[in-house]
């Protein structure tokens, strides 16, 4: 785990983790969010959508943007004031999902960065954002 002090940071610093979907974490996904969608967990219904099979929950794909923020950029101490995201394509079981912040502005009079997020699956773009974070300063 990582823990950068606002004074540590800089424009385009970026760091990023990588997950791979399995059945496994949709179905614990679900059961925490309450998100029993049968796209996520029925492969008979998910097989007569437009998606031909089933797919992971959005939200469990940019948790991993989440992941990134809280433990590697800036890691320890950060907290989480916005984020936005925006699905681009769907992301399946099996699949590895690739999350990365990239430092976009710095706010030294409220300690607050903003940052670009995304999640590619190989090379394909299936997640962009952005977030804001408060960021703890070596300055008490």
């Amino acid at each position: 785990m990582n823990q950068f002090y606002f004074e540590d940071l800089s424009l385009g610093q970026c760091e990023s983790l990588t997950k791979t979907i399995s059945s496994e974490m949709i179905e614990v996904f679900a059961e925490i969010s309450g998100d029993n969608n049968p796209l996520h967990l029925d492969d008979k219904y998910a097989a007569t959508t437009r998606f031909k099979g089933r797919i992971a929950h959005g939200a469990l794909s940019s948790s991993f943007i989440s992941a990134v923020l809280g433990t590697l950029l800036p890691g320890m101490g950060a907290v989480y004031l916005s984020q936005s995201v925006r699905f681009l394509a769907p992301v399946r079981i099996g699949d590895k999902v690739r999350a990365e912040a990239t430092v976009t502005s710095l706010d030294a009079n409220k300690n607050r960065i903003k940052l670009v997020t995304s999640c590619f699956v190989e090379n394909e773009q299936v997640i962009v954002g952005d977030a804001e974070i408060y960021v703890p300063s070596r300055k008490i």
